[in-house]
């Protein structure tokens, strides 16, 4: 049975305690919007997820069905176990902060996945000291063969979902990411909302 689904506003973050054995299914609602992703294990907020860890168990710099996000006791976390949009999701570039936006220009108060991460948090009562990197769902970041990286719009569309198994209990962060001066989002530059729901059970094997 499926929790009611929850929303994660444009530009915000949220936070959500997940357990081990479920499914969170997570829909790009307007096809464009990237997804800052962070999982914290329940019981000690510090082992987090960790993106050289996951790069180095799946041999691959970015983030597919059938890989596993590993935390920084190498620990699983989360496999992805369907993606309908079929995404090479990116784990390189940072989570936007306000330091990236002042170099951007923007005024400060930019919205940033950065506060985001802690806002989400602090909502469940828990702190860190450090934002670590985040997995980067739906971003379209392609390599060059020189090792050069692109921004490009993502390659979703509107309904396309992903499909994350919990290894463990956690904490599971997201963030729509406010991200409206590259095409990241989308060449409209419009950050929107992501749709989040639980499942006790693989939502794509029930619906296949």
């Amino acid at each position: 049975m499926s929790q009611e689904q929850m929303i994660v506003p444009a530009s915000h973050g949220e936070a959500f305690r997940v357990k081990a054995g479920q499914h969170v299914l997570i829909e790009n609602i307007y096809g464009n919007q990237v997804a800052d992703l962070w999982a914290l294990a329940a019981d000690n907020a510090f082992e987090t997820s960790s993106l050289d860890h996951t790069r180095s168990v799946n041999s691959n710099i970015f983030f597919a069905t059938g890989m596993t996000l590993m935390s920084s006791r190498r620990r699983p976390m989360l496999t992805m176990v369907a993606d309908s949009g079929d995404v090479r999701h990116d784990t390189l570039l940072c989570p936007c902060s306000r330091e990236l936006y002042r170099q951007l220009g923007c005024a400060d108060g930019h919205r940033n996945c950065s506060d985001n991460f802690h806002e989400a948090l602090s909502a469940l009562d828990l702190a860190l000291p450090f934002t670590p990197a985040s997995l980067n769902l739906f971003m379209n970041v392609p390599v060059a063969p020189d090792g050069t990286v692109d921004r490009l719009p993502p390659t979703t569309v509107a309904g396309d979902t992903v499909v994350l198994r919990a290894e463990m209990d956690l904490v599971l962060v997201l963030s729509a990411c406010p991200q409206d001066v590259t095409p990241i989002n989308g060449a409209s530059r419009t950050p929107r909302d992501i749709a989040v729901t639980l499942h006790d059970t693989n939502p794509a094997e029930v619906t296949a």
